[in-house]
């Protein structure tokens, strides 16, 4: 069955346009984007093959254009819709994000990190002024022994905060496995860029470390 003759209330579009899109499955809002599957498939139908395939969401969406243009189903246009899409979101958030709004709690600043490339990265948010943030950057990690972390050098990071004259700083790396627990090396690494930050007086305010849910805050685990 075509998504043309499902009932209303259940086609994704229309779903959305009444219910709002929180109240949509990961598939129902890939189909949006999909239009329609292969022959005896639904777009609900390959959204929900495509994120079992890849297994779930972030998986899927973290693949290269190039990688998701090669899967089963999608193709150039569609894997072009998607990354654009994605990229839309990210442009929308740093937008708002470079209108000087303040950072009232740590979960906005989770959740502007929350989205690092595939494999191991570090993120940063330059602040000018403490709490209100200037587009973020991205810092060149050097992937460490230990499996689940991404390290960056604390003197890399006192450069870039020295040559954007910022005031403050907030980073986030994350777990490429998917646990947003933090290791001993996440906290030991914690403690040496606050460390070396604060000799040239930046403030580390947080460091989040990210993987398949909400952020973990370093500030909020009393580590800073």
């Amino acid at each position: 069955m075509q998504l043309r003759d499902w009932p209303e209330d259940e086609r994704p579009r229309e779903k959305l346009l009444a219910l709002g899109p929180p109240r949509l499955s990961d598939a129902e809002l890939l189909a949006l984007f999909l239009g329609s599957g292969p022959r005896g498939m639904s777009a609900v139908d390959l959204g929900r093959r495509l994120l079992e395939q890849c297994g779930g969401l972030r998986a899927l969406l973290d693949r290269a254009p190039a990688d998701l243009a090669r899967l089963p189903g999608l193709g150039p246009a569609r894997a072009s819709a998607l990354a654009g899409a994605l990229e839309l979101g990210t442009r929308h958030l740093a937008q708002g994000l470079a209108r000087g709004a303040a950072l009232t709690e740590p979960g906005l600043a989770g959740d502007y990190l929350a989205r690092p490339p595939a494999g191991p990265a570090l993120r940063g948010l330059r602040l000018p002024v403490p709490g209100h943030p200037a587009p973020g950057d991205r810092l060149r990690g050097t992937v460490p022994r230990h499996p689940d972390g991404a390290e960056v050098h604390p003197r890399e990071v006192v450069q870039r905060c020295l040559a954007h004259h910022a005031a403050a700083v907030i980073i986030g790396h994350n777990h490429p496995s998917g646990s947003a627990e933090p290791s001993a090396a996440d906290r030991a690494v914690t403690a040496r860029l606050k460390q070396a930050l604060a000799l040239v007086e930046v403030r580390l305010l947080d460091h989040f470390i990210i993987g398949d849910g909400p952020p973990c805050s370093m500030a909020r685990l009393g580590a800073l």
